[in-house]
């Protein structure tokens, strides 16, 4: 057999980071070449090594840092730079802050091709750290060792973990001790249940062989105090199960909601699943200010629900969507994507009517759960393909809508639902987004008809590339 060449490693030396770009890589140039950079911030020099090297750019990783931006701040978690989460940890916030506005302008004009009004300053998260309402943590025996682990001269025989998967590696999880993402009791329940199921011989889910009892952890909490927790296994061992969850309990007697489920399949979703409750409510209960008569709205959130993940950030995204979209009480709204039915409750008090529609049907099911909760009637959900659903059956039903919302998942809207707008014709519609790429494609095609006169970036996540933005278009 023929042995390929060796290739000797590609180093360069003193590269200036002068930006951020896409997926959080930071961007430096090297002999008129682009290069993406891989640990490092704007603002730093730095020495790389070279993973790839195309004609028009390279990837790298950062080697050593040579000069240290005035940016650069030390990260806060002992796990970064090996958990794919908070990746911008190292860079000052409000920098962070800056490069998210201006990814949203650089897709909206460079993807898009569109005029824009002056975009609002991104309105920033009032917390950074522990913002998150839900995680998701994965078991594995599979567990990612770090380079100084490796480096050591310990022996590691624990080959457990209970975390997050590492960028790339779907075989490899990365155990984590601590988190800084999600408020107590996340991480006392992440390691009170490690440590139990260590002490007691459970097996870690092989995602390889397809075996192993324990497999996934969900936890999810409230404002108000509520937690939930759901345990996946892969296959029932009702002792070991029931021995699990009574320790569980034991030591958080406050948990609202303790959920199990087995999970035979060879992915990790839990939507086709049946959930079967241990104790406490087979949900927990969000509250969000500004319902009916002045009083907080209230959201059932079950275990498969989609419900926004930083809930202090959210309450901020609902008013400015509320108030972009004009309403006096007179207008029959069309909120579209709309879940659970949190944006809808949200504009319902200002309108005469909203029509929420939703492709999940558990979401719709939600939805009507959370109208009768608060006490809204003026609301109304369809579940279904959105394509098919607004036909002229809809409309006659629901009325010719004035405004429309419509929050998208990160792929956007469909082409044809974006061109069925063109057709409705509303005085309005306002775009909620978590990819303004995508929101950039779907703005260009209605932009014969419309024209941008409100763009607000909205950041969900702190420490991540990822963010929101809202867009409100009028007729032309």
């Amino acid at each position: 057999m023929r042995r390929s060449k060796y290739k000797e490693p590609l180093f360069y030396q003193n590269l200036t980071i002068e930006s951020a770009g896409a997926q959080g890589k930071a961007i430096a140039k090297h002999e008129g070449m682009v290069v993406f950079v891989t640990g490092a911030v704007p603002g730093d020099v730095v020495d790389v090594r070279v993973t790839k090297k195309k004609s028009n750019y390279a990837e790298a990783i950062t080697t050593r840092i040579v000069t240290p931006s005035i940016d650069r701040i030390p990260a806060f978690c002992k796990h970064f730079g090996t958990c794919g989460g908070c990746k911008w940890q190292d860079l000052s916030y409000p920098k962070q802050l800056e490069y998210k506005q201006q990814q949203v302008i650089d897709n909206l004009e460079r993807l898009g091709g569109l005029v824009l009004p002056p975009v609002t300053p991104i309105m920033a998260s009032p917390g950074v750290r522990y913002y998150r309402n839900k995680l998701e943590y994965t078991f594995s025996n599979k567990r990612w060792f770090t380079t100084d682990e490796i480096n050591s001269q310990d022996e590691h025989t624990d080959r457990n973990a209970l975390g997050f998967h590492i960028p790339m590696r779907f075989d490899r999880v990365l155990d984590l001790s601590e988190c800084h993402l999600q408020p107590e009791p996340s991480n006392s329940i992440r390691n009170f249940v490690r440590e139990h199921a260590r002490q007691h011989g459970l097996s870690f889910y092989d995602v390889r062989e397809h075996q192993g009892f324990l497999r996934t952890l969900l936890i999810r909490t409230t404002t108000t105090g509520e937690c939930m927790v759901l345990l996946a296994v892969g296959h029932e061992d009702r002792e070991a199960r029931e021995r699990l969850l009574d320790a569980l309990l034991g030591a958080f007697p406050q948990l609202t909601s303790v959920l199990w489920t087995v999970n035979p399949k060879k992915n990790d979703t839990i939507y086709d699943l049946d959930i079967q409750v241990y104790h406490g409510r087979d949900h927990i209960v969000e509250e969000l200010p500004d319902g009916p008569g002045g009083r907080p709205l209230k959201f059932r959130i079950g275990p498969k629900t989609f419900f926004q993940t930083n809930p202090e950030q959210t309450i901020a995204m609902y008013r400015l969507t509320r108030d972009l979209a004009g309403l006096t009480g007179a207008e029959n709204v069309y909120d579209l994507y709309c879940g659970a039915g949190s944006i809808t409750l949200y504009l319902a008090a200002r309108a005469k009517h909203v029509a929420g529609v939703e492709l999940v049907p558990e979401s719709v099911a939600d939805a009507r759960v959370n109208a009768e909760l608060n006490g809204v009637t003026n609301v109304s959900f369809t579940s279904g393909d959105m394509k098919k659903v607004m036909d002229a059956a809809f409309v006659a039903q629901h009325g010719r809508p004035d405004v429309v919302v419509t929050d998208p998942p990160r792929a956007g809207m469909d082409e044809p639902v974006t061109r069925h707008l063109l057709e409705l014709a509303p005085e309005r519609i306002v775009y909620v987004s978590c990819n303004p790429a995508t929101q950039a494609r779907d703005l260009a095609i209605l932009n014969d008809r419309y024209r941008i006169d409100f763009v607000q970036p909205v950041d969900m996540f702190p420490h991540t590339y990822h963010v929101e933005n809202v867009v409100r278009l009028v007729k032309r």
